[in-house]
């Protein structure tokens, strides 16, 4: 009997399908129960998502944090009740007066620490149920502003299309791109909304090196957190770290804020290990063993 495949899927999901769909493929195609995704990708959307496959499941936190890179497309003077394609028009303004000046200068006031409403399309929970679910319903709920990162917000007229703007974002994880469209139509004094979203990168995991859902390129553990500066052990310490032992940050030859991926000298990963109280370092995860 043939040992199930393991590590990281890197596939270029295509529109119209979930990331639970990606999943569900990817466990027919690679023959293993074990597989999960590292963070959602709307249905109409497309573009990188990453998919842990055996032990690799375990690591999906660490590759959820990655900032993400999207391109998309903004439409001007049409509001939706999705704050994209697929919704419904709820209102339209008149916003052929707006240069592409005037809408850089108000992505700037986007850009970097902001505080961001979760649209009632995400999949939030609230009260035990996901926001989506609840909009489904016609139900709208009270959503808390959150803390994102918007690293860069970049504008550009689409030739033959006024009113339409090309953006590209770069931001930490947990923002939504259909929200910074609307919130840009806002403070232009009107409304928008997002299409042709496509996700370009998570990290350093880019589209251009994504493999398709029915042949998805596969790398190693180790390779699945190469955004994160590892740290290599060899004999006892190797043996340590295998075990889960709780060590000094000195003596793991630890540096910086981690979390730190700890490789053998075969550049097998062994474990990930995080901050623990003073200078320890503690096991997050133990794949050794």
């Amino acid at each position: 009997m043939s040992q199930a495949p393991e590590g990281l899927a890197v596939v270029d999901k295509p529109s119209g399908w979930t990331s639970h769909d990606v999943v569900a493929k990817l466990r027919g195609v690679l023959g293993t129960r074990k597989v999960g995704h590292a963070g959602t990708l709307d249905p109409s959307a497309t573009g990188v998502l990453l998919v842990g496959v055996g032990r690799v499941t375990r690591l999906l936190r660490f590759l959820t944090a990655l900032p993400k890179t999207y391109v998309g497309e903004i439409v001007l003077g049409v509001e939706t009740n999705t704050l994209d394609a697929d919704g419904e028009v709820t209102a339209t303004h008149d916003m052929a007066g707006v240069t592409l000046d005037a809408a850089r200068a108000a992505a700037v006031t986007l850009t970097g620490d902001i505080m961001q409403v979760p649209p009632m399309v995400s999949a939030l929970k609230v009260g035990g149920k996901r926001l989506h679910e609840l909009a489904r319903q016609g139900v709208e709920v009270e959503r808390e502003a959150r803390p994102v990162t918007v690293y860069r917000f970049e504008l550009d007229e689409v030739p033959g299309e006024p009113g339409v703007l090309r953006a590209e974002v770069q931001c930490s994880s947990g923002t939504y791109v259909r929200t910074l469209a609307a919130d840009l139509g806002a403070a232009l004094g009107g409304g928008a909304h997002l299409r042709h979203l496509r996700r370009t990168a998570i990290g350093s995991f880019t589209v251009e090196h994504a493999g398709t859902v029915e042949d998805p390129v596969l790398v190693t553990p180790a390779e699945a957190l190469r955004d994160y500066d590892p740290v290599t052990v060899a004999d006892e310490l190797a043996r340590l770290v295998g075990h889960g032992r709780v060590l000094e940050r000195d003596q793991l030859g630890a540096t910086g804020d981690g979390p730190w991926p700890v490789l053998d000298t075969d550049g097998r990963l062994l474990a990930v290990y995080e901050p623990a109280k003073g200078s320890a370092v503690k096991p997050a995860v133990v794949l050794a063993g």
